[in-house]
């Protein structure tokens, strides 16, 4: 029963990448000092079995703040831990704790953008929307021990109509963009151009230290 206890509290306080566990106490995985915002459920490894996706945020004390209109805000950063479903057990396979900004960041005018993620095909898709200004998707699958960046979509908007959309593959190393040129106000009309990028090596997501800082633009 010790043995047991002393290796709960060592899963609880250190990094849990790498961490097998027995699938009725896979929440465990979580670190001490983060909180469970949402989890998505998928099999990301193409075995037939639901994967879990956590998103997480810090709860470091210091970065409460109190705002005048909306309260309590937590400025901790959010992030991300990808669990790989066995038959009997759990095993983190991803942890990125503060890829993502958090949920109530304040800039004037700038909003945080809306975060959702999805799981369909065998791939990860980490969305995020900007409103009236268009989306941004980031598309990774899980190869090399790491999800890497497979495809990345972006929607720019001029109110409710598209201005440009840019789409990039980055295994074929093929970039499309479609440009509106507003010779119908009544329709969108596309110009598209089809480019050849350099691809050194995949993004990474246990890499990334912030998704907004991502000069995809670059390729």
């Amino acid at each position: 029963m010790k043995v047991i206890l002393s290796l709960l509290l060592f899963v609880l306080t250190t990094s849990t990448y790498g961490q097998v566990i027995p699938s009725e106490n896979y929440t465990d995985f979580l670190s001490h000092g983060y909180v469970l915002l949402e989890e998505i459920k998928g099999d990301l490894n193409k075995d037939g079995l639901d994967d879990r996706v956590w998103i997480i945020q810090g709860s470091d004390e210091e970065l409460f703040i109190e705002d005048e209109y909306r309260g309590t805000l937590n400025r901790n950063p959010r992030g991300i831990l990808i669990l790989f479903q066995k038959e009997q057990t759990y095993e983190v396979v991803l942890e990125n704790n503060t890829c993502f900004p958090s949920d109530s960041e304040d800039g004037g005018v700038y909003v945080a953008p809306d975060l959702y993620v999805t799981v369909g095909k065998g791939n990860l898709s980490i969305n995020f929307s900007h409103g009236r200004y268009g989306s941004q998707k980031f598309t990774f699958r899980y190869q090399n021990r790491d999800f890497e960046l497979i495809g990345y979509d972006q929607t720019d908007r001029f109110g409710p109509v598209v201005a440009k959309e840019i789409s990039i593959n980055f295994m074929t190393k093929k970039k499309l963009e479609r440009e509106n040129t507003f010779e119908n106000e009544e329709e969108e009309v596309f110009k598209e151009t089809w480019k050849n990028i350099k691809v050194d090596r995949l993004i990474k997501l246990s890499e990334i230290k912030d998704f907004l800082e991502l000069d995809i633009g670059a390729f």
